[in-house]
């Protein structure tokens, strides 16, 4: 992604994934076959669980058939809005010692089975995260001047015109994760 390019997301929780499939499909939108993504989340030295993400870089580091990802984003607005820089990198463990080397810290493994489609700018995915269940996320790739705000808005509005009963959630998976596994502990 190039400089000043934003990427702004709003996300749900789902209890009924057929229903967002039917619904999607009655707007000419058929979803991928199912694809697994396993993501290493880390951290800056210093940041903790329950801090502002916001302007703070984190990395991920993807593994999606067979091809591993490296991905910067600093959430600007809020933690679904964020500047992000993602490459594709050749050897996996060799790019997570880069990463320790940066000085970033290892925090949640997210595993999750995702579906996409596209409509109108928009990127739409269905996740089976586990630990967490499933998901509906809809991002889109912003340039201009837009407050995040606002785009979260219209992609909500959109969200709404599918008219089922979706729960939002401002969360991101890794904090979604973290909190499911330190429940109790």
């Amino acid at each position: 992604m190039g400089d000043g390019i934003r990427e702004i997301e709003v996300k749900y929780r789902v209890t009924e994934p057929d229903t967002i499939v039917a619904a999607l499909r009655q707007h000419g939108v058929e979803l991928s076959a199912p694809v697994r993504q396993d993501d290493q989340a880390y951290a800056p030295a210093g940041w903790t669980y329950g801090q502002s993400k916001a302007g703070h870089s984190f990395a991920r580091l993807r593994t999606q058939d067979g091809r591993h990802l490296f991905c910067v984003k600093r959430p600007l607005d809020n933690e679904l809005a964020c500047a992000e820089h993602e490459t594709e990198v050749v050897e996996r463990d060799q790019m997570h010692a880069a990463i320790l080397a940066m000085g970033f810290q290892p925090t949640v493994r997210i595993i999750k089975t995702r579906r996409t489609g596209r409509l109108d700018g928009m990127s739409l995915c269905l996740d089976e995260v586990r630990h967490l269940g499933t998901f509906f996320e809809i991002e889109m790739l912003v340039g201009d001047g837009r407050l995040a705000v606002d785009v979260q808005r219209d992609l909500d509005r959109f969200a709404g015109s599918l008219g089922i009963g979706l729960q939002r959630c401002t969360e991101t998976y890794d904090s979604l994760i973290r909190a499911a596994l330190t429940v109790g502990v």
